[in-house]
């Protein structure tokens, strides 16, 4: 088990820092849906790592930041279903 969320603190870094990479060469729109799923998936990667590790204070910035990424995701589908 050790082994598994420490892949998965290893990769949520790598998502979290290619979302923001692609961001800023504006390859990535921020209010795409890959941009938030990146981020929910990579979020989700470290606050298990984090919780895990025993540091909450990650791990809980790490769950609001993938409840965010839920948000954009569900407001932004919505925004665009009106847009069509």
């Amino acid at each position: 088990m050790t082994l598994f969320v420490g892949f998965a603190g290893w990769a949520g870094a790598i998502v979290i820092l290619a979302s923001y990479v692609l961001l800023s060469t504006r390859r990535l729109n921020g209010r795409s849906a890959t941009y938030h799923v990146m981020n929910l998936l990579g979020a989700a990667g470290i606050a298990a790592n984090s919780g895990w590790n025993g540091a909450l204070p990650s791990a809980v910035l790490n769950l609001i930041w993938a409840g965010i990424a839920v948000y954009a995701l569900f407001a932004h589908r919505g925004a665009q279903v009106e847009a069509r």
